[in-house]
């Protein structure tokens, strides 16, 4: 049986700095967003835009780490463990420990899109299918970030399972589901193959989002049987989890969107 090695959180140390694990997840998440970017404004893939600069896409790419850590903050305060942070208020800007929601970090982005979409001109779901298939990548980042702090584990497993892990920080010696890994796999490696190859041909406008709230809502959901629910507002759920209850709002988005889409035909 497995037994998780507790990494040291701190990956290495100068002077009185220490840089952590979770935040160099987080460092390759943007520089994998930057880069993968960069390619397809130099045609790489073809994409159908309205011309864009570089300056223009690291302009996109401030407005959306603001929206990511912002909202994923506030969303794993106000979905998750409210009641833990408002009897802890200073241990929400000690974001180095880990505890970032995706949905949060979702709207935080949503946001960030919208407010640079006003101040360029831009459609936003141009926007938005431009930068959707950007994101998996960085998705799967931050599930190793969490496997390496030893958080969000996995529900109790048959001990037959031959990579069933003991998670010492979910206090007992009971053999689980890294579903951190389940979501770095699905939610990354798997929603990135996907949404990579369907962006690869011209689009109407609005599919490529579609798609990425279907396919990331669908996995999310699965993956959400092998996590041990969180608390979240309403209390722990065995029979439906928070993450599943934000997902299906993600889901129904994704399907109609993606049928407008599809019905409309606009030109991205």
């Amino acid at each position: 049986m497995l037994i998780h090695p507790q990494f040291d959180p701190v990956a290495f140390r100068v002077g009185p700095l220490s840089i952590h694990w979770y935040a160099l997840t987080y460092l390759f998440a943007f520089a994998q967003f930057f880069w993968l970017g960069r390619r397809r404004l130099e045609g790489a893939l073809r994409f159908s835009q309205p011309a864009w600069t570089p300056e223009q896409f690291d302009d996109l790419m401030s407005f959306g780490v603001l929206g990511v850590v912002l909202g994923g903050r506030l969303g794993e305060v106000l979905f998750y463990a409210p009641g833990y942070y408002f009897s802890h208020p200073l241990e929400i800007l000690a974001v180095w420990k880990g505890g970032m929601s995706f949905h949060g970090g979702f709207l935080g982005v949503l946001v960030a899109v919208g407010v640079f979409a006003r101040k360029t001109g831009r459609n936003w779901f141009d926007l938005a299918d431009f930068i959707a298939p950007l994101v998996p990548l960085g998705l799967a980042a931050g599930r190793v970030g969490n496997f390496i702090n030893g958080e969000l584990w996995g529900r109790v497993c048959d001990a037959s399972l031959p990579w069933g892990m003991i998670f010492p920080r979910a206090g007992d010696a009971l053999p689980r589901h890294p579903s951190q890994l389940y979501q770095a796999l699905m939610e990354g490696l798997l929603l990135f193959a996907v949404l990579w190859i369907f962006s690869a041909r011209d689009r109407p406008r609005g599919a490529v989002s579609g798609a990425f709230l279907v396919g990331y809502g669908v996995f999310r959901f699965v993956a959400e049987y092998f996590r041990a629910p969180d608390d979240g507002i309403f209390g722990v759920s065995e029979a439906i989890s928070m993450g599943q209850w934000l997902s299906l709002p993600m889901i129904l988005a994704g399907v109609l969107l993606l049928f407008a889409a599809y019905r409309k035909r606009s030109p991205a």
